[in-house]
């Protein structure tokens, strides 16, 4: 094993033990399963993603923000719709087309599913299949803003990767 691997491994069970600390409240009862959950894990993501250049994390960190806001308005908004007595609801679902790769397509989802009031239920091709509580939206302008800024995280990612 070369160091950098071992670095690597490192770091990917650093991560999941913190998510572990992080779920069970650091409680000592359940560090013995954690350990065997964590080597398990750490095992599993070394086969399923083997090591490769790092993720370029500055553009996520720069889309944080962004998120954070939009979140909080999409918070705002399913309050005050829950609390208007006219229940202004239009839930439905919506077909949107997405040009990001599978990876891509999962993370945008994956984001999109944390907003209050949508829900990405799946993908196929190169389409997202999204629940709203309020199909009136303009979830297709968002998801295309957001689709730019995944691009741009995807495009540093490849530079890294070929860089010497």
């Amino acid at each position: 094993m070369t160091p950098k691997r071992g670095l690597i491994i490192a770091k990917r069970a650093g991560f999941l033990a913190a998510i572990w600390l992080i779920l069970t409240g650091a409680d000592p009862g359940g560090l013995a399963i954690g350990g065997v959950a964590v080597a398990a894990a750490t095992g599993l993501s070394l086969a399923l993603m083997p090591p490769r250049a790092g993720l370029a994390l500055w553009p996520l960190a720069i889309m944080l923000p962004g998120f954070l806001w939009r979140s909080l308005l999409g918070g705002v908004d399913v309050a005050r719709r829950v609390f208007d007595p006219r229940m202004p609801l239009m839930p439905g679902w919506k077909i949107v087309r997405t040009r990001l790769p599978d990876g891509g397509k999962v993370a945008l989802g994956g984001e999109f599913s944390l907003m209050p009031g949508t829900l990405v239920a799946g993908a196929k091709g190169d389409r997202l299949l999204v629940h709203m509580l309020d199909i009136r939206q303009d979830i297709a302008g968002q998801i295309a803003h957001e689709e730019a800024a995944f691009e741009r995280v995807l495009r540093d990612e490849a530079k890294q990767r070929e860089a010497p």
